[in-house]
């Protein structure tokens, strides 16, 4: 039995429409008992979560222990990619008590959870300030760390020039934690464990669905740390595919369906692993506020996948022929791939398509409302269509670090 102690929130997502009740640890919970584990959920929940958890829990099969929150917390997102509005009708913290003999623990936005385990995997799911396990008197015998590189950072008072591994030796002497799992997005997770240090790689697919990925890598891992009997190693490989199944699918896999999953691995370049940053080019028109908002996202959200990102809009500006053809043709040229941003079929964006895939730059094109037929060059050209955001963010990202 593993006890998950964390957050049950409402999840609203404009684009792809997403209306649900899962937070963190109601994620992890379905993650958990859909696999076969045996799971209890304890959470604080409003009157409007609790019917659908409780009727979730029934459904799946896991145990379920709730406190009652006067009101819930709404995780509103434009896109999967995107900086949540959180909406909270009342500010009143809470404190979950659990001790058990083995506990995954999400970080809270509506209070904390203070854990007494034998063994415990921690997942502080917080960008701006994650908390130490052992700062609300949190205690385990084996402990185990799972976290992105940011909060790895965060965590430690001085991170700056770490690399990753050395992050993971001082966060386990700082945490006492046998255990660091550090997610390093393309490079895939680095695994430490009690001194020894391996990677396991991030997995390519069609399409990606990222809100609530992180809580399932956790849940897998745990399940398999901490359940089944497995290296850290091992759990964190299990628990790279399953999310990659997950964002995929938007789904939790069962063994079976796990085993017939077979995602294919990323390989970043050498280049890439000693430093490089990729350069990307993106296309797309920006006549409107619409537009310049959609081209500004793009660029925002390439920039923080760690991309070199060239944009016409921001780089050579508004001005005739002679002023910004060949600074944007220069551009195309010196890029490693092109981003396009196809809705409208701006003519100057197609050129610019067209013109990479003769210099043999990889094309990843976005549009969600145009015909088959209007996309007929891009596809019989090799470009890579996308009619969803982030998974085309994704797919610039994976053309980019291969090569």
């Amino acid at each position: 039995m593993i006890t998950i102690v964390g957050g049950v929130y409402r999840e609203r997502c404009m684009r792809p429409a997403w209306d649900e009740i899962y937070g963190s640890a109601g994620r992890a919970a379905t993650a958990i008992a859909r696999f076969g584990g045996q799971a209890e959920l304890h959470a604080c929940v409003d009157s409007f979560s609790s019917c659908v958890i409780e009727s979730r829990a029934a459904f799946e099969g896991f145990q379920l222990k709730t406190t009652v929150a006067t009101a819930g917390v709404i995780f509103e997102y434009i896109h999967g990619l995107s900086t949540p509005d959180i909406r909270r009708e009342v500010h009143a913290e809470s404190e979950i008590q659990v001790t058990a003999d083995k506990v995954l623990r999400f970080g809270m936005i509506d209070g904390t959870a203070v854990v007494n385990a034998e063994f415990a995997v921690f997942d502080p799911q917080n960008a701006d300030a994650p908390e130490s396990f052992k700062a609300n008197g949190s205690k385990a015998r084996h402990l185990a760390l799972v976290l992105n590189r940011h909060e790895a950072n965060s965590l430690l008072p001085i991170s700056e020039g770490l690399s990753a591994r050395e992050l993971a030796d001082a966060l386990a002497k700082q945490e006492s934690a046998q255990v660091v799992v550090i997610k390093m997005g393309p490079l895939g997770a680095l695994v430490y464990d009690n001194g020894t240090v391996s990677t396991v790689p991030a997995y390519r697919t069609d399409r990606v669905w990222k809100i609530g990925s992180g809580d399932t890598f956790a849940a897998h891992f745990a399940l398999g740390w901490m359940d089944n009997g497995m290296s850290a190693h091992e759990a964190a490989s299990i628990a790279s595919i399953a999310t990659a199944f997950y964002c995929e699918t938007l789904g939790f896999p069962n063994e079976s369906l796990l085993k017939e999953f077979k995602p294919q691995p990323l390989q970043p370049s050498e280049r890439f692993r000693n430093g490089y940053a990729p350069k990307v080019y993106l296309a797309g028109p920006f006549f409107t506020l619409a537009e310049l908002w959609m081209v500004g996202q793009a660029r925002r959200d390439l920039l923080a996948m760690g991309l070199d990102v060239f944009s016409p809009y921001h780089d050579v500006g508004l001005g005739s022929a002679e002023d910004v053809v060949e600074k944007d043709l220069e551009g195309v040229r010196d890029c490693d791939v092109l981003f396009a941003i196809g809705d409208g079929l701006d003519s100057g964006t197609i050129y610019e398509i067209g013109y990479a895939r003769a210099l043999d730059k990889p094309v990843v094109f976005y549009a969600e409302n145009e015909s088959p037929q209007d996309k007929k060059m891009m596809e019989g050209s090799d470009c890579r269509i996308t009619d969803d955001y982030v998974s085309a963010i994704y797919q610039t990202v994976w053309e980019a670090v291969a090569l």
